[in-house]
């Protein structure tokens, strides 16, 4: 069950970091740095996500 609550709270965050992203864009001027930092971030949290789904199943 902890690993559920994990991958649960993964998927939140992966989603805060999509609005992130979009919030930041939706500026006229959005700081690139920052998206790019997101971005990155939003990939770790998918692969960490994905790792952890094949491991559960």
């Amino acid at each position: 069950m902890a690993m559920q609550g994990h991958i649960q709270e993964l998927n939140e965050k992966h989603k805060n970091l999509e609005e992130q992203i979009e919030t930041e864009m939706a500026h006229p001027d959005w700081d690139e740095v920052r998206v790019a930092a997101l971005k990155k971030e939003k990939l770790r949290v998918k692969d960490e996500l994905e790792r952890l789904r094949s491991s559960v199943h």
